[in-house]
Order: C-alpha cells, then structure tokens, then sequence
C-alpha cells in the first residue's frame, strides 16, 4: 500500500513537472517601461504591479491589489480633472457619464489588451487566461466600446489600474508624470459625439418617448436568457450565460433593433 501511494506521489510530480515547463517564460517587465515610456525607479514596484493573488513563488506574495486600489483613485482624478477643463459647459451627470464610459472595465480591458499587458501578468489561474481569450474573440464583432454587449475580464483592468498606481508612486505621487503614461495608454478618449448609452437606458429612453411600456421575462437563472415583449408581443431575446446584465443587454439591444426599425424609425429618438 505505501509503495502505491509513493507511486501515484511520483506521478502527480512528475505531471506538475511537465505542466511547469510547458507554460512558456513571461517577457521581461523592462519591456512595459518601452510600452509605458516611463523607466522605474523602483522595478520591484512594476514587478507587484503585474503580480495576481494566485501567484506564490520564492517568498514574493505582494500582488497588484493595493496598487490597483491606488490606480483606480488617480485614474478617476485625472480623467475628472481633464473632463472638467475640457468641457466647461457640461453637466456634473454627464461629466459623470462620459468619465464612466473612459474608465469602466470595458474601456481598460481594451487598452490593457491593445498593449498586450496581460502578457506580463504573473498568476496561476488558467481560467483567466479563458477569459481573456473569450474577450479578443468578442472585440472582433465589437470593435469599439460596446456599452455592455460584451464581458470584459476584470483583471485586464486591474492591471492597467496597478500600473497606473505604481507609477504615481513611483514619481513621488506626481499627478502630471502620471499623466502623461495614462494619456500614451488611454488614447483616444470616448468625447461626447462618440458617447453612447448602454443598451437598456437606450431603449428604456425610446420606449417612453413612444409611450410603450417593456416587459422584461427573466429566465436567465435557468437558460441564460432574457425575453422582452410588448402588449404580449416578443420584440427581442438576449442570451449570456456567464453574467445576466449582459444577457439582459443583450435582449435591450435586440428589441431596439427591432422595435424601431419596424416603426421606421432606427434610433428611436435616442441619441447614440
């Protein structure tokens, strides 16, 4: 009976062995600060920087989530501060609005997958790296930001947001370096002619306009799936079964399509 156990301990070794040199090296970090422009000070903060909670290894258990946390704060600040000066005459809501649609986890995902950063991230979670395959494939239909049709990782966020804090630490907590590396990142910035409304504001707004009142079935629990009707007419479904407000944007998006293309008039009154 040992001798079996010490048997199947060798194979289970031997099989981690085997997966441990299959996993490609990760590029060296020196080639964020070309991607970045900005060379570090202190390379043990970029090294955090792209460290997810899975990742163990030599005593190194700092992972990016204290920056990201940082990260975030700044981002919101400076694309606050630029919204602010940049449109004078705008709206505390619709500053609010535009700053989301250049911040959300959509917004970052891209940029972070723009400039490859995930190739850097250090972690021992297969699943996200499913994800992330998941979210190039749905860019390809959504080339642009697709206001909810689509489930982007959040830890390409968080990584784009940990690289952001480090650097603010970096440079002394200097608000303009800082700055200058979202602004290489994050280029070009949704503006308020390419702003659009997520899928059910958009057609919650045109349905009022036209007087109809939507009726939204939720089956999601059960097929991933959401049915929209009006006076007991089926007017748009929508299936995603890993996150229900995509599902339920989704079926929104679908109604509109239909309803308004179907009353010969395609953007409902709504702009975006």
């Amino acid at each position: 009976m040992e001798l079996e156990q010490e048997q199947e301990l060798e194979k289970v070794i031997i099989s981690l062995q085997k997966l441990t040199i299959s996993q490609p090296p990760l590029p060296p970090l020196s080639e964020l600060e070309t991607i970045t422009g900005y060379t570090f000070k202190n390379k043990d903060l970029l090294k955090q920087a792209f460290t997810h909670a899975s990742y163990k290894a030599d005593g190194d258990s700092n992972s990016y989530e204290r920056l990201e946390y940082l990260g975030d704060s700044v981002l919101n600040h400076l694309v606050a501060k630029l919204h602010y000066f940049m449109y004078p005459n705008m709206m505390p809501g619709e500053l609010t609005r535009l700053r989301a649609a250049n911040v959300d986890t959509e917004a970052l995902a891209r940029a972070a997958l723009k400039y490859k950063l995930h190739k850097y991230l250090r972690h021992k979670k297969p699943a996200l790296d499913k994800k992330i395959q998941e979210f190039k494939e749905g860019i390809v239909e959504f080339p642009t930001h697709s206001y909810g049709m689509i489930d982007p990782p959040k830890v390409l966020a968080d990584i784009l947001e940990s690289l952001i804090g480090a650097i603010f630490i970096d440079t002394d907590s200097s608000m303009d370096e800082t700055w200058e590396v979202v602004k290489r990142l994050l280029q070009p910035f949704v503006t308020p002619e390419d702003f659009k409304l997520h899928p059910v504001a958009k057609f919650n707004e045109a349905c009022q306009k036209k007087g109809l009142k939507p009726k939204a079935i939720d089956m999601w629990s059960q097929t991933g799936e959401f049915e929209i009707y009006i006076d007991d007419e089926l007017v748009g479904t929508g299936k995603y079964k890993s996150k229900k407000m995509v599902a339920l944007n989704r079926a929104a998006n679908d109604a509109y399509n239909y309803l308004f293309g179907k009353l010969g008039n395609k953007d409902g009154g709504v702009g975006g």
